[in-house]
């Protein structure tokens, strides 16, 4: 069976091999145009007069657009419409697009570009929290508030507070391969668009919007991404729908793709932020209420920040059982480029929040941190109601060939309407208040947003991950060497991580997918997810290979195509492979049923004999190879072709009042760090890292590991090495691989260990998998904490690192713990 096996990467070969084609390997049809975006040159303020001509004299310019030339709609956002794709007179961040030159190629449309002669009239431009904060520069109107019982009450009345804040960098995406479209004309009006896109239903939407056609004019192929992480899932609009404009006024095909520097300068990033902390304590170290103020810096337009905002507050308890607390968000507007989507999506912000404020109680009350982090977990789940640790390797469950409830071509069919409610309440524990969420049993814990935590298993995954990296031992040998060490420090750290997975605006959980079985015994299947690296493609089609008992080599996944499969979500959230593998099984279970029944009658046999394993289809003492099945099952006239369709169920949230169930499950994860740091320098080293990560029963676990590892670097690089810096003037300085520093091969931990957790998922997933594409990122946060746990041990006081953990930050605070500041 394909299922819980390490198959490699279906484009494993080509990718290192070079012959793995992207947006801008697609041959450039004859006559292609190529173009550039003219950015503006001041942050805040007006162009009282904008002179293009020297643009137009340039060699082999063909055109040069400004808002007013655009055809229709000229807008690229994802959200509420403030986003224009080429500014007009006003400006609202330093590279912000203003014109778009179209050229006869890459670097004539750059030199051309660069040709403008620019008058403006600047104004006072907001950049920081502070100066926002000053000018009520918000997207909503004033905080957004989550409350839990009253925290303030419970920390005037703690024996112990701790108080401070801690300020959070954002994170350039760095995808390998850079923001690139294509668009080719067709007849009647109507556009091909191939975009590097985490969301190709998206550049549809915005496609058609700005030619003012109907979306079934304009089609969208995605065949993969080199890298996303987010900053995929909507800043490809502007460069799509700039090509579709172009391609439209020229009638020839538009290329375009940023440079480097003009990707850093245009495209948004992860949100940095600053929070604020109180909390109460114990004698025993346990929480009893705990106060945030999330002051979150969104850029100048609101992109996705209202949901990455909200990501942040809702996995403020992390691993946590908060007694009461009282969580504030301020989502707050700059000239700086918009803020968007990263993986994680404002969850690692949130996080890093309560791992400051268990990591600050554990020192000033003199606890083991992983000692007091324990004392504050959920409790564990009941194991009953678990299903039972499986051995590695083996899988997840058997493949039975009667349908099961849910199964087919809607996986949700036969429930009472549309409406959330009706999701939640098959499967959901207790009732359903009129307009709340499910109401949580009595004496079940529940978040800061009401949410029952009933699958809870990080007490066994830090045992067992304590014991095999032997914490203890090496908790005293790093004292040890401190001890005898005055310049070299050693720290070492080990958290969790509790993720939620499910899109929170909830109409995004839904997905579709196309299969065709031919006549031939070869399976054809598209769904609405997009490959971006992370195995999704290999994933689904191990799912369809078991579901049909055949091998690998059967099956083809195509290009993601909004022609093929319609209203696509982004793949993104981590919903990937429970989305897409979903609804390719149900697809896959009405096609197979069909050939089932129709051997079935022609053996005069009951259907639940009819078996499909080992390449062939075995009913009624007979056995067809499965490709001399189809064939028989097609000269009956049945069809071998079916849409599958599949929606989360469970799922109700009112974001406004902070209440309900936004999550299907969460996914699970711990993580110790090992690291040594000069005292006299800065500088460090992560020397040893120990991960025990929770992806449920793997549907491949050689690619979920991958993204483990992969993960956990990328979130300490955003901890520890990666740096954003604009000047005073809001320029972005920090523009290129020269002065903006991604982890390398060399920052790794030296000694790097990862294992995945046995068990499955108590919720119905595909196979009882779990998401592993964002929970691993905050893995990285044992690294951060690993750091601030060596430079403790260098004086009396706390740490209170910021992040990014520079070398110049790390020295900083070992100034201040040594003078006990």
């Amino acid at each position: 069976m394909s299922i819980a096996k390490p198959l490699p990467h279906d484009a494993a070969r080509l990718h290192v091999t070079g012959a793995a084609r992207y947006v801008d390997d697609i041959p450039a049809p004859r006559d292609c145009l190529h173009l550039a975006f003219g950015l503006s040159p001041i942050a805040a303020g007006r162009i009282a007069s904008l002179d293009l001509a020297p643009v137009r004299a340039a060699p082999g310019v063909i055109a040069v657009l400004e808002a007013s030339d655009l055809p229709h709609a000229n807008d690229v956002s994802p959200s509420v419409h403030d986003e224009p794709l080429l500014s007009g007179g006003t400006v609202h961040y330093l590279g912000q697009p203003v014109f778009l030159v179209v050229a006869t190629s890459h670097l004539a449309a750059r030199k051309a570009a660069r040709r403008a002669g620019f008058e403006t009239r600047s104004r006072d431009a907001i950049f920081d929290v502070d100066d926002a904060l000053d000018a009520e520069s918000r997207f909503e109107e004033g905080p957004r508030i989550w409350e839990k019982g009253d925290a303030g009450e419970a920390i005037d009345g703690a024996p112990h507070v701790v108080s401070g804040q801690i300020t959070m960098g954002g994170q350039e995406h760095f995808y390998l391969e850079g923001q690139a479209s294509l668009a080719l004309p067709q007849e009647g009006g109507d556009m091909i668009v191939h975009a590097s896109t985490q969301h190709p239903t998206e550049i549809q939407h915005k496609v058609a919007e700005a030619l003012g056609i109907p979306m079934h004019g304009v089609r969208v192929e995605t065949r993969r991404m080199g890298g996303g992480f987010g900053g995929k899932e909507s800043q490809g609009n502007a460069l799509a729908v700039a090509c579709a404009v172009a391609a439209r006024i020229t009638g020839r095909p538009c290329r375009m793709r940023y440079d480097r520097d003009d990707d850093f300068v245009i495209t948004g990033k992860r949100h940095d932020a600053r929070i604020e902390y109180r909390a109460g304590f114990d004698d025993e170290g346990r929480i009893l209420g705990v106060e945030f103020e999330h002051y979150i810096r969104c850029g100048w337009a609101q992109d996705l920040s209202l949901p990455v905002a909200d990501r942040a507050m809702l996995h403020a308890d992390n691993a946590y059982n908060l007694p009461a607390a009282r969580i504030e968000s301020h989502r707050l507007k700059t000239n700086t480029q918009s803020a968007t989507a990263f993986r994680g999506f404002g969850g690692p912000q949130g996080m890093l929040g309560i791992e400051r404020v268990m990591d600050h109680a554990a020192h000033v009350l003199g606890l083991d941190p992983l000692e007091l982090r324990r004392r504050n977990y959920y409790a564990e789940a009941d194991r009953g109601g678990l299903s039972a640790p499986r051995a590695s390797g083996a899988p997840p469950e058997s493949i039975s060939d009667e349908k099961k409830p849910g199964d087919g071509a809607d996986a949700t069919a036969g429930l009472p309407g549309d409406d959330a409610l009706d999701v939640a309440s098959r499967g959901a524990v207790g009732s359903v208040p009129e307009g709340g969420a499910p109401a949580a049993p009595a004496g079940v814990q529940t978040t800061p947003y009401g949410m029952a935590v009933e699958d809870f298993i990080l007490h066994g995954i830090t045992e067992r991950l304590a014991e095999s990296c032997d914490y203890a031992g090496r908790r005293a040998r790093v004292a040890e060497w401190n001890a005898a060490n005055p310049i070299l420090r050693k720290g070492l750290a080990l958290t969790p991580v509790k993720f939620g997975i499910s899109f929170t605006l909830s109409h995004l959980n839904q997905a579709g997918a196309l299969v065709h079985v031919y006549q031939d015994g070869s399976i054809h299947l598209n769904h609405g997810g997009t490959e971006m690296g992370q195995g999704l493609f290999q994933k689904v089609a191990q799912v369809a290979a078991a579901r049909f008992g055949v091998g690998m080599e059967r099956v083809k996944i195509t290009a993601t195509d909004t022609g093929k499969v319609p209203n696509t979500s982004a793949t993104a959230a981590s919903s990937g492979s429970d989305l897409n593998g979903m609804a390719v099984k149900a697809a896959c279970d009405t096609i197979r049923d069909r050939i089932a029944a129709h051997l079935a009658e022609r053996h005069q046999a009951d259907r639940s004999v009819v078996r499909f394993e080992g390449g062939r289809v075995h009913v009624g003492g007979e056995s067809y190879a499965f490709d001399a099945a189809a064939k028989l099952a097609y000269e009956g006239r049945v069809s071998l072709s079916a849409t599958g369709y599949y929606r989360t169920p469970k799922l109700q949230w009112d974001r406004i009042r902070g209440q309900g169930r936004p999550f299907y499950y969460f996914a699970y994860g711990a993580a110790c760090t090992e690291v040594v740091i000069d005292t006299l320098s800065g500088e460090y080293k992560l020397l040893r890292t120990d991960i025990l990560h929770d992806a449920g029963a793997s549907l491949n676990p050689a690619i979920d590991i991958g993204q483990i590892e992969g993960g956990f670097v990328q979130g300490a690089g955003w901890l520890t090495t990666e740096e954003l810096v604009w000047d005073g003037d809001g320029r972005l300085r920090t523009h290129a691989p020269s002065t903006y520093k991604i982890p390398a091969c060399s920052d790794r931990p030296r000694v790097f260990n990862v294992a995945l957790w046995d068990g499955s998922n108590r919720e119905e997933t595909i196979y009882r998998s779990k998401a592993v594409g964002e929970p691993p990122f905050m893995l990285g946060m044992s690294a951060f904490l690993a750091l601030s746990d060596a430079v403790a041990s260098c004086g009396p006081g706390y740490p209170a690192l910021d992040a990014p953990a520079t070398p110049e930050r790390v020295l900083e605070a070992v100034s201040r713990v040594r003078d006990g500041v």
